[in-house]
């Protein structure tokens, strides 16, 4: 698999018409997602987006006593930081 057709395990980067894709290719980067990385935190500025191509993110909400409750899972269909494409930086 080369490095063009690697980022398209992304349905969402899959979907998108060749023109669209060939000219975000540029942006894309590959990085590693060891488990336990926390990617952001509630109030800190969003810089990258990420589009999962093999893993599976866990968005946690952490309640004041220390407990956390698991409030949606991102896998391979979707996108991390889509406030960035909105105009937001902060989630």
């Amino acid at each position: 698999m080369t490095k063009l057709d690697s980022f398209r395990q992304n349905l969402l980067l899959n979907a998108l018409p060749p023109a669209g894709y060939e000219r975000l290719f540029p942006l894309l980067e590959r990085v590693q997602m060891p488990l336990g990385k926390v990617l952001y935190e509630s109030g800190n500025k969003l810089d990258h987006a990420y589009f999962p191509t093999t893993f599976i993110v866990f968005k946690l909400y952490v309640m004041g006593n220390g407990a956390s409750a698991e409030i949606a899972v991102i896998g391979n269909d979707d996108i991390i930081g889509l406030s960035l494409f909105m105009g937001g930086g902060n989630i």
